[in-house]
């Protein structure tokens, strides 16, 4: 599996922000190329703004799944919400996040 950076709790991505049963994705961050699994841990972690993906980079493979491992394109993960591979729910919740960190 990819490294996931951050304030992480437990080895499916989680971290001390979000921890809950369906808090198992990672978002690529465009501005520094590493993976964490939210705003709040690239904002302790890091000395820069972040830099939102454009909407003609969503064929750009930038969410990671907790449970498999597997990488999605932003295109997938804004329209399903769960892992291709292995079927893993995404929170919902992480909806009212997205322009944080995509072009919405």
């Amino acid at each position: 599996m990819k490294t996931v950076h951050g304030l992480t709790v437990d080895n499916q991505t989680r971290c001390i922000h979000y921890a809950t049963e369906k808090d198992i994705v990672a978002i690529r961050f465009k501005c520094c190329d590493k993976y964490y699994p939210c705003y709040q841990c690239h904002e302790a972690c890091e000395d820069h703004a972040i830099t939102v993906w454009k909407k003609e980079e969503f064929h750009e493979q930038a969410i990671l799944c907790g449970i498999c491992g597997t990488e999605h394109t932003i295109a997938e993960y804004l329209g399903s919400r769960s892992c291709r591979n292995c079927k893993a729910t995404f929170n919902e919740g992480c909806k009212k996040h997205d322009p944080l960190y995509f072009e919405i």
